[in-house]
């Protein structure tokens, strides 16, 4: 099965990019499809695939901050090739 996964990762400190660019590193780094946006990054494929590296990945990257948020939305298709109709 398929899944489009949006994230956006808000370490809640005062040094907060680099949580942001190591998070985002790790992600380029799997053989995942990854989109990335000023407000979010998005992650495409199988869901055991995406579910597997998000898990390390988010756990690796609260590990790493002292308090944190991370808003996800999991839609149940592969969205990566959607463009808008109007």
């Amino acid at each position: 099965m398929k899944i489009s996964v949006e994230l956006t990762l808000s370490p809640l400190q005062n040094e907060f990019e680099p949580a942001i660019i190591h998070f985002i590193k790790k992600l380029r780094a799997s053989n995942l499809k990854v989109l990335e946006n000023p407000l979010s990054t998005q992650v495409y494929g199988d869901y055991d695939s995406v579910m597997q590296v998000l898990n390390t990945e988010i756990k690796e990257a609260f590990a790493l901050m002292d308090k944190g948020l991370l808003f996800m939305k999991i839609v149940k298709t592969d969205r990566h090739d959607y463009e808008s109709h109007f």
